[in-house]
């Protein structure tokens, strides 16, 4: 399995998803699996970017519904406490063992 974190430069929410998207992948008995983490900038916006941070598994984002962007943003995730600029720790657990 491929794991690649999609963030820019000053992600509010980057550090919290790579934490919370590590613990995930532990506690599914999947800690020998990386994580890459590819910073994005206006010159190298990779296919299916939806804004920072973006999880992809597999080149698949683990949240789909939002749309790829052309350019840099921060993402917004609804969470259960409402708007957040990364996922829910649940959330991630969720989306991975529905894959």
């Amino acid at each position: 399995m491929k794991v690649e974190l999609l963030h820019i430069a000053g992600c509010p929410g980057h550090e919290r998803a790579a934490s919370r998207l590590r613990a995930a992948l532990d506690s599914l008995g999947l800690a020998a699996t990386g994580i890459e983490e590819v910073r994005v900038d206006a010159g190298s916006i990779p296919a299916g970017f939806a804004g920072s941070p973006t999880v992809l598994i597999d080149g698949e984002d683990l949240f789909p519904g939002t749309l790829p962007l052309a350019h840099l943003a921060c993402r917004v995730y609804r969470t259960g406490a409402g708007p957040s600029n990364s996922p829910s720790s649940a959330q991630i657990m969720a989306a991975l063992t529905s894959r």
